[in-house]
C-alpha cells in the first residue's frame, strides 16, 4: 500500500490550517471555522485548491475526534457543582434551551424538510458551542464579569440536555415505527444514562482504584481505550458513540485522576478534533449552498433574535442588568461542534441531504460572527444603552481621585522616610539624638508604609466599593468561576500534581 501522496496532501492541509489558524487568532476567530474552510477548499466538490483529498481517507480518524470531543466534555463536567446548584442552573439553562428549542422546532417544520429533519434543525440552532464559549470568556477577560457564572451555568445545562437529546434522536433516527420497540430502545438508552450518572455521582473512589497506574503511557492507553470502548457500547445500545464517550468521560472525571487525564487528553482532543472538522469540510459541496442560502439566512436571523430575548430574560431572572444580558447574548449565540455532530448523524441516517450544507454554512457564519460580536459587546451595549459618556466621565473622575490620594500618601511617606534617615545619619555620626525625636520618626515611617502599601491601593479600594453596585462580584465567587471555566477550556494551565506521585 503506497500512501506517500495521501500523506503529503494531508500534511499540507494541516500546515495550511496552522497558518490560517495563526491569522484567525489575530482577529479573534476560533479554530473550528478555520478547519472547516480548509476542508471545504480541498473538497473534491470544490476544486479551489490543487489539493484533492477524499474524506474517506480520514473518516475513521474523524470518528476519534468526535468521541474525544464528547469525552472531554464529560470529563470537564462538574457533576457536584450541577447537583449543588441544580435549581438556579436549571432555571437559567432550561429557559435558554426552551426558548431556542421550541422556536427552532417550529422553524424546522416551516422549512418543510420533514419531521425528523425538524428535530435535527431544532438541535442545530438551539445549543451553544461549549468550546467556543469558554475560549471567548477566557481570551476576552470576561471571567470577573458578573454574568459569567450565568453563562457557564447555561452551558452546563446544555451538556446534560445534549446527552438526553442525542439518546432520543438516535432512537428517532433508527427508523423504528412500532411503538413497543421504540419504548424499549428509549428505556435502554435512559437506563444506560442513569447507570453512568450514578457511577459518576457515587463511585468516584472505586473508579480511582480501578484505573490507578503511575506510567503515563499506559494510563493514556487506558483512558483512550475506555473512550473507544464505551463509544462502541453507546452505538450498540442506540445512544450514539458520542454519548457513550461523554458518559465514560463523566465517570472518569469523578475520579481523583481527573486533572491528570485532562492534561493528557486535551492535546489528543485538539489533534483528532481538527480531523473531525476538516473531514466535515471535505464533505461540503459549495454548489449546494445555493439551495439552503435563504434557509440559513433565516436561521441566523432567528438565532440572533432569540438569543437577544433569551439573554435579557436569563439576565433578568438572575438579577442582572441589560449590559450583562447583551454580553450573555453574544457569547451564547456561538454554534459549533454539536451542530456538526447532528448533521453527521442525519447523514448516516439517510435524512434530507440539504441538512449537511445547511449545518455547515450555518456553523461557519455563526462561529465567525459570534466571536466578533462578543469582542465588541461592550461597545454594542454602550451604543444601545447610550451610556458611553456617563461611564467615561465616571472612570475619569475615579482615576483622578485615586491619583490624588496616591500622590498625597506617597509624599507623606517620602517626608517621613527623609526625617528618619536624617536622624539615623546623625546618630551614626556620633551626634546625640534624643529618644523623643527618634522614636516618633520611626513610627511615622511605619504608619506611612502600612497606610499606603502601593500607589494603586486606594484605587483598588474604591473599585471594591463600586463593585457592590456594579457588574462585578466578590472574589470567592470569582475564584469559583475561574476554576469552572478553566476546567471547560482547552487553554493550557498548570494543573495540580497528585501528591501520590
Amino acid at each position: 500500500m503506497h500512501l506517500g501522496e495521501q500523506l503529503i496532501v494531508l500534511g499540507l492541509l494541516l500546515l495550511i490550517a496552522y497558518a490560517l489558524g495563526r491569522i484567525g487568532k489575530l482577529i479573534g476567530l476560533p479554530a473550528i471555522p478555520i478547519y472547516m474552510i480548509v476542508g471545504l477548499a480541498a473538497s473534491p466538490y470544490t476544486g479551489w485548491f490543487p489539493l484533492n483529498f477524499d474524506s474517506g481517507n480520514i473518516e475513521f480518524i474523524a470518528v476519534f475526534g468526535l468521541i474525544l470531543l464528547l469525552f472531554n466534555l464529560g470529563l470537564e463536567f462538574d457533576l457536584d457543582e450541577f447537583v449543588g446548584n441544580a435549581g438556579r442552573l436549571l432555571v437559567s439553562g432550561g429557559s435558554y434551551i426552551l426558548v431556542n428549542m421550541s422556536v427552532g422546532f417550529a422553524f424546522g417544520f416551516l422549512v418543510g424538510w420533514g419531521t425528523r429533519e425538524a428535530l435535527i434543525i431544532a438541535g442545530i440552532t438551539a445549543t451553544s458551542s461549549s468550546a467556543i464559549v469558554t475560549k471567548l470568556l477566557i481570551e476576552l477577560g470576561r471571567l470577573p464579569n458578573r454574568e459569567t457564572p450565568m453563562i457557564l451555568g447555561v452551558t452546563v445545562v446544555e451538556d446534560v440536555f445534549i446527552a438526553i437529546y442525542l439518546a432520543i434522536v438516535s432512537v428517532v433516527l433508527s427508523g423504528e415505527t412500532e411503538i413497543w420497540p421504540v419504548v424499549a430502545k428509549l428505556g435502554i438508552a435512559f437506563l444506560f444514562l442513569v447507570v453512568m450518572f450514578s457511577i459518576a455521582r457515587w463511585g468516584g473512589r472505586v473508579v480511582s482504584r480501578l484505573i490507578r497506574t503511575k506510567d503515563d503511557e499506559l494510563f493514556t492507553i487506558l483512558f483512550f481505550g475506555l473512550t473507544v470502548l464505551f463509544g462502541g457500547i453507546g452505538e450498540i445500545l442506540g445512544v450514539t458513540d458520542a454519548i457513550g464517550a461523554f458518559m465514560i468521560g463523566l465517570v472518569l472525571g469523578a475520579s481523583r485522576y481527573r486533572a491528570r487525564i485532562e492534561s493528557l487528553s486535551l492535546p489528543m482532543r485538539d489533534l483528532f478534533g481538527a480531523f473531525f472538522f476538516l473531514n466535515f469540510g471535505l464533505t461540503l459541496d459549495v454548489s449546494t449552498f445555493g439551495s439552503v442560502l435563504s434557509t440559513v439566512a433565516l436561521a441566523v436571523l432567528m438565532t440572533v433574535v432569540l438569543n437577544i430575548i433569551a439573554g435579557q430574560f436569563i439576565a433578568w431572572i438572575n438579577g442582572l442588568g441589560p449590559q450583562a444580558g447583551i454580553n450573555a447574548t453574544v457569547i451564547l449565540q456561538n454554534r459549533g461542534e454539536f451542530a456538526l455532530i447532528l448533521a453527521t448523524l442525519s447523514l448516516s441516517a439517510g435524512l434530507d441531504e440539504r441538512i449537511v450544507p445547511f449545518a455547515g454554512l450555518y456553523v461557519l457564519i455563526m462561529s465567525v460572527m459570534g466571536p466578533i460580536l462578543a469582542a465588541n459587546s461592550e461597545r454594542i451595549g454602550a451604543v444601545v444603552l447610550r451610556t458611553t459618556k456617563t461611564h467615561r466621565q465616571v472612570r475619569e473622575r475615579d482615576q483622578a481621585r485615586a491619583d490624588a490620594k496616591a500622590g498625597a500618601k506617597a509624599d507623606a511617606r517620602a517626608d517621613a522616610r527623609a526625617d528618619a534617615i536624617a536622624l539615623v545619619e546623625a546618630a551614626m555620626s556620633g551626634d546625640l539624638v534624643p529618644a523623643d525625636e527618634f522614636a516618633p520618626a520611626v513610627a511615622r515611617v511605619s504608619d506611612a508604609s502600612t497606610s499606603a502599601p502601593d500607589n494603586g491601593a486606594s484605587e483598588r479600594a474604591e473599585a471594591s466599593e463600586r463593585a457592590e453596585t456594579s457588574d462585578h462580584f466578590d472574589g470567592g465567587e470569582n475564584d469559583a468561576v475561574a476554576k469552572q471555566a478553566a476546567q471547560q477550556s482547552d487553554m493550557p494551565t498548570r494543573r495540580p500534581t497528585d501528591p501520590e506521585y
